[in-house]
């Protein structure tokens, strides 16, 4: 596994352990890089990941929620909301340092890894039903 794909399932980890807790996004990293034992050089990303979610949490919610045809964030497996928080944070508000084919792969390999049988489907489908609409909001055409 590359390092950051790795940094990429430390800030789920970290993601998951803030919706338990009222730890912010370092406290999160160091605490999920200490019950990983994590390697030097993934917590930067891992941290600036998790950040990126931490810090725009509602807009995120609500993108999730309106490409989520018949789903509350309530209703999701809580594996799934945080990789979907997480690619959509690298789609939206990390786009010039992700390119948005990266950001959605990346979540679809971490829903194979961590989430249920149906988890990479659902997964894609949101993430790309985000990215259509942004392009459509930039007036942007074309597939990623």
């Amino acid at each position: 596994m590359g390092k950051r794909r790795q940094a990429r399932a430390l800030a789920l980890k970290a993601l998951y352990l803030m919706e338990y807790s009222a730890a912010g996004p370092e406290e999160a990293v160091a605490s999920a890089e200490g019950i990983e034992g994590g390697e030097e050089g993934l917590r930067d990303f891992a941290c600036r990941l998790a950040a990126a979610a931490h810090r725009n949490l509602g807009e995120i919610d609500r993108m999730i929620v309106a490409a989520a045809d018949n789903w509350s964030l309530k209703r999701m497996a809580v594996v799934d909301r945080n990789i979907l928080r997480l690619g959509a944070a690298q789609l939206v508000f990390m786009g010039a340092e992700i390119p948005p084919k990266v950001a959605i792969d990346e979540s679809i390999e971490l829903a194979k890894t961590y989430g249920e049988e149906e988890s990479p489907r659902f997964i894609n489908g949101i993430l790309d039903r985000i990215y259509r609409e942004m392009q459509n909001r930039r007036g942007e055409g074309g597939d990623r």
